[in-house]
């Protein structure tokens, strides 16, 4: 039983004492006895190396694999070709993580090696760079061995922030793109956004494949972007990176009108003033009128394209109203609508001045006539209540004489023309006759129709009433120009 027990000791004490042979540093004194490739002649150039690396691909990974760093196999090969070796002499007593040689045809791996040799050891030195560590690698000169010489980290490199927000300028409900695909190192991206108000209204979290995004911005004034790149060890990017836009102010509209019940204004000038519509950010550069009847429906539109934004309209007819303006400013934003409703009425009371010839009974007594009045209309258009009253003078000398005559007369308008007819009276017109009431009968129509003022031809014919009155002996006719104003 003793001799078992003292036989695992000494088992175990040899063991232990392997192992810690084992894990002692190797000390390399000489180099080319075991090398990965033979390469003869006088020390190769890095490019003669790098050819070597790549006809000896799968060996090299192998030999990665044994060394426990097979992830390192595909980026040692890829920035191996566009490294640029650098010439080092290693210090006696430097020391290797690994190196990669080939022994009895075989490749092999030894790890933790010392370099004991009675000179420094001359060596190419290239580094790769995975997952922010930077490997240094040394080929000794010239037996093209693999060596890991250090591990070293590599911080990543720290994010630059790139923000663009376009456009810089725009109306109410206009989109904006919020572009940062040009940020650098970065793995994500933030951007907040404050309103003119300065209160944050929306944080946009982005990423290098999805670096945009697009937001509709529906208030007037500055809007402020203020954005963050974030690198791959999560650190924020320093340098600044903001951006500014400027929703325009819609202009506001302001509408004046001379008058909300336009009387006796059917035929004048009515001025609708838009010229004190302002702009808070810029100026008003158009003003649109449109103005409505009673049933909404648009019967007439003019856009107004300089100051002093006015439109002067002339009503050929009363009724009632809207007139709608829409300003417009040189950014193209355009204002609430500002209308105002209001009345037309055409004017119904005029003077009146006629006057012609005027024959009595027959040819037999020519007269020149005038008359004075007053008219209303009483219908506006249609009919019209006429009075007047002057003299007919005589154009011969006895038995005419000049007389005084007037009219009560109702006339009725279809279109520039009119017919109508009433009551007259007149005094005699010749001795051995009497003063008389008449009827009196007209057609005419208008020269002109100012609406204001009218002139017009009309034909008269009057006969007196009473059964000794007939009309063959008791008549008047009389071509006239009538003027009411």
């Amino acid at each position: 039983m003793k001799r078992k027990v003292i036989f695992c000791f000494v088992i175990m004490g040899l063991l232990l004492v392997a192992n810690i042979s084992f894990a002692q540093t190797k000390k390399l004194t000489s180099i080319g006895r075991y090398t990965f490739v033979r390469i003869r002649g006088v020390v190769p150039t890095q490019e003669v190396m790098k050819r070597l690396v790549e006809l000896y691909a799968g060996d090299i990974k192998y030999g990665f694999d044994l060394a426990g760093f097979g992830e390192l196999y595909l980026p040692f090969m890829e920035q191996l070709k566009t490294s640029k070796f650098e010439e080092k002499s290693l210090p006696i007593g430097d020391k290797l993580r690994w190196m990669l040689f080939r022994s009895q045809g075989k490749i092999k791996i030894v790890h933790d090696i010392e370099w004991a040799g009675k000179k420094p050891l001359d060596v190419f030195a290239f580094y790769v760079v995975k997952d922010w560590k930077k490997y240094e690698f040394i080929m000794p000169k010239p037996c093209g061995n693999i060596s890991l010489r250090s591990i070293e980290e590599v911080p990543p490199p720290a994010a630059i922030c790139s923000l663009v927000v376009t456009p810089n300028r725009l109306n109410i409900k206009g989109n904006v793109v919020i572009d940062m695909s040009g940020s650098q190192n970065a793995k994500a991206m933030t951007v907040d956004v404050f309103g003119p108000d300065g209160a944050k209204i929306a944080t946009h979290k982005l990423t290098p494949t999805n670096a945009k995004v697009t937001m509709t911005l529906d208030k007037p004034g500055d809007y402020s972007f203020k954005a963050v790149a974030i690198n791959l060890a999560d650190k924020p990017s320093t340098n600044p990176c903001e951006a500014k836009v400027h929703v325009n102010f819609p202009p506001l509209c302001k509408l004046i009108t001379p008058c909300v019940t336009c009387l006796n204004y059917v035929g004048k000038p009515i001025t609708f003033d838009a010229s004190e519509s302002t702009d808070p950010d810029g100026q008003v550069v158009r003003v649109d009128f449109e103005l409505l009847d009673k049933n909404g429906q648009v019967i007439d539109k003019f856009s107004s394209t300089s100051k002093p934004f006015t439109w002067t309209k002339t009503f050929l007819k009363g009724g009632n109203f809207t007139i709608t303006a829409i300003a417009t400013d040189d950014f193209g934003a355009v204002s609430e609508p500002c209308r105002t409703s209001f009345e037309v009425t055409p004017k119904r009371s005029f003077f009146v001045a006629e006057g012609g010839p005027l024959f009595a009974k027959g040819s037999h007594g020519p007269y020149f006539f005038g008359r004075i009045g007053f008219l209303y209309r009483l219908i506006p258009d249609p009919l019209d209540l006429l009075i007047s009253v002057g003299p007919g003078i005589a154009l011969k000398g006895e038995p005419w004489k000049s007389f005084v005559m007037g009219n009560v007369l109702l006339l009725y308008h279809s279109g520039p023309a009119y017919f109508g007819g009433g009551f007259g009276f007149a005094t005699k017109s010749k001795e051995d006759h009497k003063g008389s009431f008449e009827l009196v009968g007209e057609i005419g129509i208008d020269v002109f129709n100012y609406y204001t003022s009218t002139g017009s031809l009309f034909f008269e014919a009057r006969g007196a009433i009473g059964e000794d009155r007939s009309f063959s002996k008791n008549h008047k006719l009389a071509l006239g120009f009538r003027v009411i104003f």
